[in-house]
């Protein structure tokens, strides 16, 4: 009876243990997310490269080698968000993260209305405003309804190659994420 009892409670000090490691750890890692990260590096509305370059190491880690991305953090509270780029790539692709890294919406350049990045993230809300009287801008803008305040926008784009690399970076610079 005595060698279960000793098993049982071996098992629960060492349990204990694991538990508080991890409590400690914890904050070791969350400071280290998406969302703090980009706010050490840049603003609000303020695209910047996630996939470092030759001479800057990636925001964020397991970033796949064949794409590059800027990340732009925004705030609802301020007005709807516009993101465009200009010009046409071999492909893209367009998140939008909660403020936990949690995807709320995910499209492409197969499901914009003409291939080119041009959506407007907003609260129902501001959908209802901006329904009343469409800006000519968001005409042909794909939108984004959510209920989150803050967010993460993400754009990325394929590079099948090298010969690729300078027009993807053209077409990355070129992204504009602004309220309205």
């Amino acid at each position: 009876m005595s060698r279960p009892v000793y098993a049982l409670l071996l098992g629960l000090v060492g349990a204990g243990i694991v538990h508080i490691s991890i409590l400690f750890l914890l904050p070791h890692f969350t400071e280290r997310d998406a969302w703090s990260q980009l706010s050490q590096v840049s603003d609000f509305y303020t695209p910047t490269s996630i996939t470092g370059t030759t001479s800057t190491t990636p925001l964020i880690r397991s970033v796949d080698p064949l794409f590059a991305a800027v990340a732009c953090r925004f705030d609802l509270g301020d007005g709807v968000v516009h993101v465009q780029a200009p010009g046409r790539v071999p492909f893209w692709s367009m998140s939008v993260y909660d403020r936990n890294g949690q995807n709320i919406f995910s499209f492409n350049d197969r499901t914009s209305a003409d291939g080119t990045v041009n959506f407007v993230v907003l609260t129902p809300e501001q959908t209802i405003q901006v329904r009343r009287q469409l800006p000519e801008e968001f005409v042909n803008s794909v939108f984004v309804e959510t209920d989150i305040g803050e967010g993460i926008v993400l754009v990325r784009a394929f590079v099948p190659d090298q010969t690729w690399r300078a027009a993807i970076a053209d077409f990355l610079s070129g992204v504009s994420c602004a309220p309205r």
